[in-house]
């Protein structure tokens, strides 16, 4: 049950897009069509499991060699890595894959959701139920429904997206600015399940 709520509440409760704001520009930026939002959903759940994963591992090490103060960098760097050998992969073994990915896995390079949910995962701050310790399976788990909370946030701000263009409106609300107004209405609805967990 424990393990249940994790993901309840990294998915509605806690969503890193809508109630810690981290991952924004992916956010605005990949969110006009659904069909653009669900390929970067799966292509940013794939990477943030995977690198959670290994800089959880690689902050154990700077933990036991002292070189916490490299975190941030060593981060950085690791995931920019493992983007590039995610999609050099992808390239020889599964082209038809590479090609529905391609264009996303390099803005996952810089989408600070995946830095955001590395840190808090290997630092211990992320939000757990009580009763459960910060280790390798709750940090993975959390990273899992973190990644498919953005992916949720993402589908649906793209299909209200798609809705609106369909309309006449202001030309002073047109663009960024509804986009804007969306976002911050997306996040008071996610806000009413703050109460279930």
């Amino acid at each position: 049950m424990l393990y249940f709520l994790i993901f309840i509440s990294a998915i509605f409760v806690n969503n890193i897009v809508l109630s810690q704001f981290l991952g924004i520009c992916p956010f605005l930026g990949v969110s006009k069509k659904i069909d653009t939002a669900l390929g970067m959903g799966a292509a940013v759940t794939f990477v943030l499991v995977l690198a959670t994963v290994v800089t959880y591992l690689l902050q154990k090490l700077l933990i036991l060699w002292h070189i916490e103060f490299l975190q941030t960098i060593l981060f950085i760097l690791v995931i920019a890595a493992l983007v590039q050998m995610i999609e050099i992969i992808l390239k020889k073994i599964s082209p038809s894959l590479y090609e529905a990915l391609g264009v996303f896995l390099p803005l996952i390079t810089t989408n600070c959701c995946i830095l955001g949910v590395a840190i808090l995962v290997a630092n211990g701050t992320n939000k757990l139920p009580v009763g459960l310790d910060h280790n390798l399976l709750t940090g993975t788990l959390f990273a899992f429904a973190t990644a498919i909370g953005f992916a949720l946030a993402l589908v649906i701000f793209a299909g209200i997206r798609e809705q609106l263009s369909m309309y006449k409106l202001p030309k002073a609300m047109e663009g960024t600015p509804i986009a804007l107004l969306t976002a911050g209405l997306l996040a008071m609805a996610f806000m009413g399940f703050s109460g279930v967990v």
